[in-house]
């Protein structure tokens, strides 16, 4: 299975399995919580472009859509296969916390969904994997929600977190022993690696920052256990012309000593990722990219 990061720090308690409710009582309350969720990156916030996400390109009704040929290594092999990452807004309920369908209610909310699908093929089976990242349309770098999944011929393994207001509460389902089913608290005052492909795009890239910031590493992963957080470094260039098929930023995390993941971004809006590499053998590079409603009418 995927070798999982060093784990840097434990940082994680486990509590009660679930997740609490959210009610539309929970509306004044969870608008503090928003700000409260700023508050805890506050450090990191004016690297960013908190109104990246309120272009008028996100009020078309249509889905960014962009096909990646991607690498990973599974079973100790390179393996070849497409990566879709699929970028629209959506409109949430405070309710069940999810996209609405009635659009006439009262405790609705913008966010900006990132989806991450895979099918790898590997020897025996292959491996699918699907996240989905949630962040409120104002707030493009405080992760909101993330749900994740992955299914392969051993077991399905399922992870949500959630911001609570004080932490980010994870809740999961894996069929590996010595996790199966629980739930714990995590960091805040962190960006999820998972994320980075849609929060780096955010970047005041013009002003070449280099900033340090905390990163929780991979969960689009069949484990549960708890993440490692890194004490990482991130550094903003120009990309040189033959490292990027278009006027491009360099961005490059570094996690640890040994461990650097780079990305490209195209200079002109919206800052479309447009290469990948990890230090674990994670690779992306752009292969389409469209604006359709791929949801069924």
């Amino acid at each position: 299975m995927y070798r999982q990061p060093f784990l840097l720090g434990l940082g994680a308690l486990l509590i009660g399995a679930g997740l609490p409710a959210c009610t539309p009582d929970a509306e004044h309350a969870d608008k503090p919580k928003a700000r409260a969720s700023v508050q805890a990156l506050q450090g990191i916030m004016p690297h960013f472009d908190e109104q990246w996400a309120m272009n008028k390109l996100w009020e078309d009704g249509l889905a960014e859509v962009a096909t990646y040929d991607a690498e990973r290594t599974v079973y100790k092999k390179k393996r070849q296969f497409e990566y879709t990452l699929i970028t629209v807004k959506e409109e949430f309920n405070q309710q069940f916390n999810v996209k609405t369908d009635d659009y006439k209610r009262d405790d609705l909310f913008p966010v900006m969904k990132v989806n991450e699908f895979c099918q790898i093929p590997a020897d025996q089976y292959p491996y699918h994997y699907l996240t989905s990242l949630f962040f409120r349309r104002d707030q493009p770098v405080a992760l909101y929600k993330m749900t994740s999944s992955s299914q392969e011929w051993c077991g399905n393994t399922f992870k949500a977190i959630v911001d609570d207001g004080v932490n980010f509460k994870e809740s999961y389902n894996s069929y590996w022993d010595l996790q199966g089913v629980g739930s714990r608290d995590l960091r805040r005052d962190v960006l999820l690696e998972d994320a980075l492909p849609y929060t780096l795009r955010t970047l005041r890239f013009a002003q070449q920052s280099a900033f340090d910031l905390v990163v929780m590493d991979l969960q689009q992963t069949s484990k549960a256990g708890p993440p490692a957080y890194y004490n990482a470094h991130l550094s903003t260039t120009e990309a040189p012309a033959a490292e990027a098929p278009a006027p491009a930023w360099r961005v490059a995390v570094q996690l640890a000593p040994d461990k650097q993941n780079v990305y490209w971004f195209a200079k002109a809006y919206p800052n479309m990722l447009l290469r990948q590499t990890t230090w674990d053998g994670r690779t992306l590079r752009l292969k389409s990219q469209r604006r359709y409603a791929y949801w069924p009418k």
